[in-house]
């Protein structure tokens, strides 16, 4: 394809709106454009690149034995009412209604159309195990969109939904799904890890996240560095300490602690560590404020606190609630005399002694507090964030961070869906079953994204080969005859070898063309110039690397096939 024959909107400078390195250069390449707040164009480049991860996501879901199909966008609220998320989901769910007042949403998934579907067709085992994907667009009114494709309100994802007759064959499929999404991931070119997650909004009984490593990835994974074992943040499971603090208890005293709110403040002014202090943190819960209580230098985890307390949504209470619960401003809480609140604490708590908590009072907390003593604690629970230096949940070494951002999740759904919509199927014996399920997902336009946060430079993309939107950039520097002659059968020579060109044709500056090149990240350039091909050769640039290399145009085909990835 020649440069004056395709839309490539490059841009010199970082668009002021892009917060993340994906979004600056997706912008800057001409490879997307905004529409609305979360909602883009594809432009030529960026649908070539969304092409080829979709094509590899097929081809890998067919190996897999998947069935694709394609749902609508719009769903009737009768369906998502029988499962009960039309009001659990939130206002995520974007809900209209039509001319006849009946009331749809546009999918940000698609449990509740494949489910029923299945009641619908599926009668017997005999039809079993089935597993459908589609390739289409979904929408979730996110409040507040950003980083370009990275969290947008109107994306495109692939994702397939397996129906089985039992847990083992239920088990089988979310195997194939896992080995599929390892291939897939390889294939695209990126480097990640498959991780323990919560199950969120889709629910059932495990998942695991797909987290492609980049330092600019919003979500924390951790991992052994001794074995195999990685998740999340909000899922890795933190052991109860083995040693308990065995320092006698001492008799508990008041000081005051004047302006010192926070835990540096408090650690700072009593000259202790904030591994003494423990905070109390207030919660709001659907009318009723729970205390969570954990070590000063630890972080609490909502997910685990919400997953303890069989609730969805978790708010901090609010400076109202808490002068109202504890009497003083945020800052001085303390579960010391709490009333008509429920105290729950880290597993940590339980091992500590004579430790500093808030006194409710202004400008006061309490020295030498022990929790079997002068306050109490209704369950002790797993409630902290994972930190390095942690054991391994799995004994296999210690546990180390590192940043990720999800690219894909498959989940084990169960009967979740299948009990509330009733879709159910005849076995051997005429008996009639609840089909287990299971759904995986994959986010296209994410993955192509994260492509770009982990394969970048101070001048652009560097794209990883499967997935570039062209495999060699073609730069004639001048509009000579020569030039434009070899330039021409290259780019005919090139793309009988089976690789895709670009060839900018454009009356421009050497240097602007080498720049938009090295923007643009195609994994070659092939300069021509006439100085060049004074001396019989082309000069080929590797982007991923820079090094160059000059050969004659006749061996320039040969050089680049077998330098692409097999």
């Amino acid at each position: 394809m020649r440069t004056s024959h395709v839309l490539i909107p490059t841009l010199r400078e970082d668009p002021g709106e892009a917060e993340t390195v994906s979004h600056k250069l997706m912008l800057r390449a001409g490879l997307i454009r905004k529409v609305a707040a979360g909602i883009y164009t594809y432009l030529p480049l960026g649908l070539r690149v969304i092409r080829k991860v979709e094509q590899i996501i097929r081809e890998e879901m067919n190996r897999a034995g998947a069935q694709e199909l394609l749902m609508p966008i719009a769903s009737p609220a009768e369906l998502w009412q029988e499962t009960g998320r039309w009001s659990f989901y939130g206002k995520e769910l974007l809900r209209f209604k039509d001319r006849h007042e009946r009331e749809f949403c546009l999918g940000p998934t698609h449990e509740e159309v494949i489910t029923d579907l299945f009641r619908r067709e599926v009668r017997s085992y005999r039809q079993m195990p089935l597993n459908f994907y589609q390739i289409q667009t979904k929408f979730r009114d996110e409040i507040r969109p950003r980083f370009g494709l990275m969290r947008g309100r109107e994306f495109i994802m692939k994702d397939a939904y397996s129906f089985d007759q039992d847990e083992a064959g239920a088990r089988l499929s979310y195997q194939k799904m896992y080995d599929a999404y390892h291939r897939i991931f390889t294939r695209c070119g990126l480097t990640f890890r498959a991780v323990e997650a919560d199950t969120g909004l889709i629910g059932g009984s495990s998942s695991h996240e797909f987290m492609v490593l980049a330092d600019t990835g919003e979500n924390t994974i951790v991992y052994s560095d001794g074995g195999t074992y990685a998740a999340n943040i909000e899922q890795a499971e933190v052991f109860p300490p083995t040693e308990v603090d065995a320092e006698p208890p001492r008799p508990l005293r008041t000081v005051q602690t004047p302006g010192c709110r926070t835990v540096e403040e408090v650690t700072k002014f009593l000259n202790t560590s904030s591994a003494h202090l423990v905070k109390t943190l207030l919660y709001s819960t659907g009318g009723n404020t729970v205390a969570v209580l954990v070590r000063g230098d630890h972080e609490a985890n909502e997910v685990k606190i919400q997953r303890l307390l069989r609730i969805n949504g978790l708010e901090l209470a609010t400076p109202t609630v808490v002068a109202q619960v504890t009497g003083a401003p945020v800052g001085f809480a303390g579960p010391i005399g709490l009333k008509d609140v429920r105290i729950i604490a880290d597993h940590a708590i339980k091992a500590m002694r004579n430790v500093v908590v808030g006194a409710n009072q202004i400008d006061t907390h309490y020295v030498d507090a022990n929790w079997d003593r002068d306050f109490h604690v209704e369950q002790f629970a797993d409630l902290r964030s994972a930190c390095a230096g942690d054991p391994s949940p799995k004994r296999d070494g210690i546990l180390r961070m590192a940043k990720g951002i999800e690219v894909g999740h498959v989940f084990m759904l169960g009967t979740k869906y299948s009990e509330t919509m009733k879709a159910t199927f005849l076995d051997l014996h005429g008996k009639e079953c609840l089909a287990v399920m299971g759904c995986y997902g994959i986010g296209v336009g994410r993955t192509a994204a994260s492509a770009i946060e982990q394969n970048h430079d101070p001048k652009g993309i560097i794209w990883p080969f499967p997935i570039a939107p062209f495999h060699v950039h073609l730069l004639p520097l001048t509009q000579s005859t020569q030039t434009a002659k070899v330039t021409a059968q290259l780019y005919d020579d090139l793309q009988t070898a089976g690789l895709e060109v670009l060839w900018d044709d454009r009356d421009e500056r050497a240097g602007v063309k080498f720049n938009d090149a090295d923007l643009m990240g195609a994994p070659f350039q092939v300069a021509i110039g006439d100085k060049s091909l004074a001396e019989g050769v082309v000069e080929i640039k590797t982007r991923k690397d820079g090094k160059k290399v000059k050969l004659p145009p006749a061996q320039v085909v040969g050089h680049l096939t077998e330098a692409r990835p097999s």
